[in-house]
């Protein structure tokens, strides 16, 4: 059956946001990249305004420490993961109208199933980061919330697709045509699976991602839908080393027929002398507010601002994602939101 992936604007029941909870893997960022992603849950709850949020830790102590700083914006609950980039290692929920058929127990149940949870597999962005649990925390999470596990038979990672709620995707070849993911499977392959699993109809193709991207050009750090058949791109900076990519993606857009909105670029964000895929485009729309990352620079108010203009029904906030960003990626790429039933 073709199930539907409603687009983000679109009412949430539930986020789960991933809570650093590693110190081999975080070291001295852990207690502020922590209190960031708290603050990030305090945003997203908006005093219940927003949706129900629940931040996942990895053990007990992670835990504790999660309900300290988030207080009563969250429902804590302890789930053992890798890392905390739910966004790809946790299932996509998507709303359907039937039930699958046997053998799965949910066929004896003549209701109208309007949920999935689409269970992908996960090889660590292409074999780098191989961490355990990280490829079972989707349907663990989806078990405990009571949600259908669908599982799928190819790597998949959320933060690799973006859509407009109306059948549109975008995504990039770098990482969806990648080989490290699955060689097995063409470009025409790759758009039939997303028919099937996301009803997809038109595939916007964009070529590659932010530079030293370890994700192999994840879109959600580039390029978001804002409104059906609108799109927001970045507007290169001065000295932006993705200047190239930027240009190129707007050109694939314009070609596309895509209304085009820009949001300044972070442009050049170096840490210890290492050029690090930082971006304003990795914001998450809430039900009530839109979290914008930030990173102390001069395109924070600016980027602020535009991506305000966009959604005038919610209140656009921008938090420090500097600690996040150490682990490779920001709010966006922390949560995974549950569509309202």
């Amino acid at each position: 059956m073709t199930f539907h992936l409603p687009a983000e604007w679109a009412p949430h029941e539930s986020v789960w946001i991933g809570f650093p909870s590693a110190a081999d893997l975080w070291l001295e960022d852990l207690a502020p990249a922590q209190a960031e992603v708290a603050a990030f849950a305090r945003a997203v709850h908006a005093d219940g305004a927003g949706e129900q949020v629940i931040l996942v830790a990895s053990d007990d102590v992670a835990a504790e420490a999660a309900r300290a700083l988030a207080g009563n914006s969250a429902q804590v609950i302890t789930q053992p993961f890798g890392d905390i980039w739910l966004r790809d290692t946790g299932a996509i929920i998507v709303r359907s109208a039937l039930p699958l058929p046997a053998p799965l127990d949910f066929a004896r149940d003549e209701r109208r199933l309007d949920r999935a949870a689409l269970h992908h597999q996960f090889n660590g962005w292409g074999g780098k980061y191989d961490l355990p649990h990280d490829d079972s925390i989707g349907a663990r999470l989806a078990a405990e919330y009571g949600v259908r596990i669908v599982e799928r038979d190819w790597i998949f990672e959320g933060g690799a697709i973006d859509v407009d709620g109306t059948g549109l995707a975008i995504t990039t070849e770098q990482c969806l045509l990648n080989p490290n993911r699955n060689p097995h499977l063409s470009r025409a392959d790759i758009e039939a699976r997303l028919a099937e699993e996301l009803g997809i109809t038109r595939t916007l193709w964009l070529g590659e991602g932010l530079l030293n991207d370890h994700t192999d050009g994840h879109v959600d750090n580039i390029a978001r839908f804002v409104a059906p058949n609108v799109l927001a791109l970045p507007e290169a900076a001065t000295d932006d080393p993705n200047a190239a990519v930027i240009a190129d993606m707007h050109a694939r857009a314009l070609a596309f027929g895509v209304e085009i909105l820009t949001i300044p670029s972070v442009g050049r964000f170096e840490v210890d002398d290492e050029l690090i895929p930082a971006s304003h485009m990795n914001f998450y729309i809430g039900n009530a507010v839109v979290v914008v990352p930030t990173y102390g620079g001069a395109s924070d108010a600016p980027a602020i601002a535009a991506i305000a203009k966009l959604f005038p029904t919610r209140k656009t906030i921008g938090l420090s994602a500097n600690h996040i960003l150490t682990g490779g990626g920001s709010f966006h790429c922390i949560s995974q939101q549950i569509p309202a039933a």
